[in-house]
Formats: structure tokens, sequence, C-alpha cells
């Protein structure tokens, strides 16, 4: 690993990537199940696919809640070419604007967890990045291409971060997941948890309405874009997609449903992978487990729960050790 101090000029050689997800499964194409498990609760659909809930009404909340990041400019690092507003470090999100020419740019933050996140960005607005290492020094540093996979130093920073509630970066929308009030992703979410009265059921709905909707688009699979971030509406629009945009439309249901959801990354067996976790209050982070018992869960895991019979699922799954955890967004 290259450490780049804050007034060097290094140039990086082969720069990580972005994320890119190929095939989500470790060996052949997984069969897709031609009816529901008895523990799937159905969702029907309008003629427009709007989905309908079968059920009254449940006890309950299931208001919209989605939050929005803001770059309030109270805390900012800057130079020349980028922007680091990190106003808001204390719930859980930085935002970051490049103001430079290059045509590649990759931005790399390092939390004192010392894992590394690495994105590609763009000239534009500003997007926000969520702070999933915890309370600490965080490094930021942004990256121009010069020719090929060479980089170098365009912004190098540090900034102390203070989380005032650990479950808010996974609450609001950022660069991985995005989504805000005129979603349709959202209105989708908000319809499917009519009948839930808890938590619990909420997530049941979104992850049953989810593995019986979108399909897994293994053309996409094959040769996924280079840094290749999910469109939760058009996942929806088009019911297809990979392990990414089947964690990132769940994500986003959840979220805005004020449900502490983490989009995870890292490796099932040997296939490079997509999955999520939930927060459910007085139960914690329920992870490692896609199976939904009535009581409990054995994987939140909507891309093998919609493609894979019971079966196979449960040989290629075990018992959640084929799941290696990377990252967190």
């Amino acid at each position: 690993m290259v450490k780049i101090g804050r007034k060097t000029a290094y140039i990086i050689a082969a720069l990580l990537p972005a994320l890119i997800f190929t095939s989500c499964t470790s060996g052949g194409k997984p069969s897709v199940p031609t009816s529901p498990g008895s523990n799937v609760n159905v969702i029907t659909t309008t003629d427009s696919g709007v989905p309908v809930s079968t059920g009254t009404k449940g006890s309950r909340s299931n208001e919209i809640h989605v939050l929005k990041p803001t770059a309030d400019g109270v805390l900012v690092k800057e130079n020349s070419v980028a922007i680091v507003d990190y106003s808001n470090n204390s719930e859980g999100y930085i935002c970051v604007k490049y103001t430079g020419t290059s045509q590649k740019v990759k931005l790399r933050i390092t939390g004192p967890d010392e894992v590394q996140y690495t994105y590609d960005i763009s000239i534009g607005d500003y997007s926000s990045f969520p702070l999933t290492g915890g309370n600490g020094i965080y490094n930021v540093g942004i990256y121009e291409n010069i020719q090929d996979t060479e980089y170098s130093t365009a912004f190098y920073d540090t900034i102390e971060v203070a989380i005032a509630d650990e479950l808010k970066p996974y609450l609001y929308p950022n660069h991985y997941v995005y989504f805000d009030e005129n979603s349709t992703c959202v209105s989708y979410g908000a319809t499917l948890v009519e009948s839930a009265d808890s938590d619990l059921d909420a997530v049941s709905l979104v992850y049953n309405y989810i593995i019986q909707n979108i399909t897994y688009d293994y053309a996409k699979a094959e040769s996924p874009p280079t840094g290749y971030v999910s469109d939760v509406d058009e996942t929806l629009a088009t019911g297809q997609g990979i392990c990414l945009d089947y964690a990132a439309v769940m994500v986003c249901m959840l979220r805005s449903q004020g449900i502490p959801t983490r989009l995870e990354v890292g490796y099932a067996s040997d296939a490079y992978h997509a999955w999520l976790s939930v927060y459910i209050e007085d139960r914690g982070w329920i992870n490692g487990v896609v199976e939904f018992t009535g009581n409990e869960w054995t994987l939140v895991d909507p891309t093998f729960g919609a493609n894979t019979d019971e079966g196979t699922l449960k040989k290629f799954i075990g018992d959640g050790t084929n799941y290696v955890l990377q990252k967190i967004y």
C-alpha cells in the first residue's frame, strides 16, 4: 500500500478501482425457483407494476423518512480542485465536490478501522459518502488520472469524525445507494409495507417482493461497467439486476422507512458479492442470515433468495462462514 502524505505528489500506479461486480455465483447460473416457499408473503401488483399490499394497514407508522445529505459549509477542507465538506460528520457522512478538469478521478477514504474505500467521482455537484469506520481520524484523498492506471495526488487531508448515532450512516442515501423523496423506489417501498405491524414485518414484505419481481441480469454480470453504481429506480423499472442492484433496492426501501440497513460487500464463497444487514430494535443487527421462518432469519441476501432453489441455497451459504465481509456502505 502506498501511503500518501498531504504535501507529497506521488504517482499511484493501478489505484484501486471502484467495485466491479461480476457473476454472484460460484460456478454456473443458479436455478430459478418455480414457486415461492411457504414462508413467502406474496405481494400483488397493478398493471403498471406498482405493488399493492394484500393486507390491511398495519400498526407500524410506515411513514417515509428520506434523510437528505447537505454540504453546509461549516467544516470544510479544500484546495483548487476539491472541496470536502464534513459539517455533518456527526450524522455519519461527508460531502465531496470535485472542481478540477480531469475526466477520470478517484476518491479514497480511509477510516480509523484502516479499511480503504475507493470511488469513481466526476466534475459536478456534491456527492455524499458514508463514514462506516467509526469515530476517529479519516484520511481523504482525491487522485487525477495521468495515463492508463497512473494517478497523481490532487488533494489530501485528514478530518476528525465524531458520529453521534452509530446507526445514522445506514439511514442516509449516499453515492453507492442514492435515492431521494421523489424516487420511485421509495414510494414502492412505502406501499409494500402498508400492512406491516413491525420493522421485521416490513423487512419481510420488501424482501419477498424483491425476490419474486427482480430477475438476475446475466448479461450485465458478464461485463459490468467500470465503477458501476446501482440505479434503484431503473432496477425496478426493468425488473433485472445484479447482486449490487438487488441489495441497493432493498437498502433504499428500508432506509426510507427509517430502518437502518447496511449494504455489505465481500465474498460469498469465491464470488465477489453484495448483500445486506438490517437493524431491528431489541434484536440488534440481523446479519449472516436469506430465509425468514416467521421468528428468525437464516441471510438477508435477496440475490440468492430470488435465483436459487432452497437446497442449493443452503448448500452454498452453509452456516454463514462462506460470507467474508470486506466493506460496508
